[in-house]
């Protein structure tokens, strides 16, 4: 048998359920975030179809936040890093990984130094959002680990797309702050004129990419994955903390400057590329290649003019069902600097004379 509840009670659950679900009023954005109460759960930009924010978004240190863009859109100042954490050192940092958000739904944030800086988490989700005119780097992830972004569309990045890589405040290292497991899926970066590097791996392990698209203007680098851990981008990477790397059915439909690829990690590292499709011609080399060991499969189209880089004499390269003109055919040629589409670029000093010992092709694929 129910009986009804006591009015006083039925107000106090209404109160509590409304004090965790907000709607962020149109002004003084960063000052809503820095006065959320802890029993906050989710926050939604529904009180206008545009907003203006001209400083930082801080997000406070909660178990879960919802950021429900509601359809809006948010314009950036020039000086803001939209949302973002301020971490002080690397023992703050630790004590914060606890903090999770789910940003989600803007149909567009414009401009700003960043749209989304998320740093210190565990277990964030950035999702369904398109980031215009950012003027450093639209997705900045520090120190994120096991982070999600997905059907996130990047336009006109002044500089970089998507950047995943270790914290950078006192006391962070390559080994101790890496932003491990975190998934781009279904992801594009629509490359600006003065575009860098779409997306970008930094000293991270069992990070992967899945059905993403780099296009647009060309730029340096539509995949720049790097393990240094001197600061010298040209050394072979020696992070012994980086194992692996994933990218699959990944859509290039642009020419860049450098390369389109750059593959540098630890020599034990496992680099799986497969299903790239590179639409058009390429003056720059497919991929560009130090260090690791690259595997590529199930790469169906192959022109003629693609060229595979390798910057070292011995690269360690697995080829399986592929387009067979990607072979290394006929072995050694060109004063010892090419074979088939393999060819040794910009060497670095000792690397004077290609050799196939460590490269490997299996089924073709056609």
């Amino acid at each position: 048998m129910f009986r009804s509840l006591p009015a006083a009670v039925l107000l106090f659950c209404g109160l509590t359920a409304q004090a965790t679900d907000l709607v962020v009023p149109v002004r003084d954005v960063p000052g809503f975030f820095a006065s959320l109460p802890k029993d906050v759960t989710r926050v939604t930009f529904s009180a206008a179809a545009v907003y203006n924010c001209n400083a930082d978004i801080v997000l406070p240190d909660l178990p879960l936040l919802v950021i429900d863009g509601a359809g809006a859109k948010l314009v950036l100042g020039p000086n803001s890093n939209g949302f973002t954490r301020r971490i002080v050192d690397q023992k703050d940092a630790e004590r914060r990984t606890g903090s999770r958000y789910v940003i989600r739904d803007f149909a567009v944030i414009e401009g700003g130094r960043k749209a989304i800086d998320l740093q210190a988490t565990l277990g964030s989700v950035v999702e369904n959002c398109r980031l215009t005119g950012q003027s450093e780097v639209a997705i900045d992830l520090r120190f994120a680990l096991m982070t999600r972004v997905e059907n996130v569309l990047v336009t006109d990045p002044a500089k970089l797309g998507f950047v995943v890589r270790t914290g950078d405040w006192p006391g962070a290292t390559w080994s101790n702050s890496q932003s491990n497991h975190t998934v781009l899926e279904q992801c594009r970066v629509y490359a600006a004129a003065t575009t860098t590097r779409a997306y970008s791996v930094l000293n991270c392990n069992g990070v992967r990419l899945n059905d993403c698209i780099s296009e647009g203007a060309a730029c340096d680098y539509d995949l720049f994955l790097n393990a240094v851990i001197d600061g010298n981008e040209d050394s072979p990477a020696r992070n012994s903390v980086v194992k692996q790397f994933a990218l699959s059915n990944f859509h290039v439909e642009h020419a860049v400057r450098k390369a389109s690829i750059h593959v540098n990690m630890p020599p034990k590292a496992s680099v799986d590329l497969s299903q790239i499709y590179w639409n058009g011609k390429m003056p720059a080399p497919v991929i560009e290649y130090i260090s690791g060991q690259l595997n590529l499969s199930l790469i169906g189209w192959w022109a003629d003019d693609f060229v595979i880089a390798t910057r070292v004499s011995a690269p360690r390269i697995n080829v399986d069902r592929s387009h067979n003109a990607l072979s290394v055919e006929g072995g050694v040629k060109g004063g010892g600097k090419r074979a088939g589409v393999l060819q040794l670029k910009d060497a670095l000093p000792g690397n004077e004379v290609l050799h196939l010992d460590y490269v490997r092709i299996g089924r073709s694929s056609n």
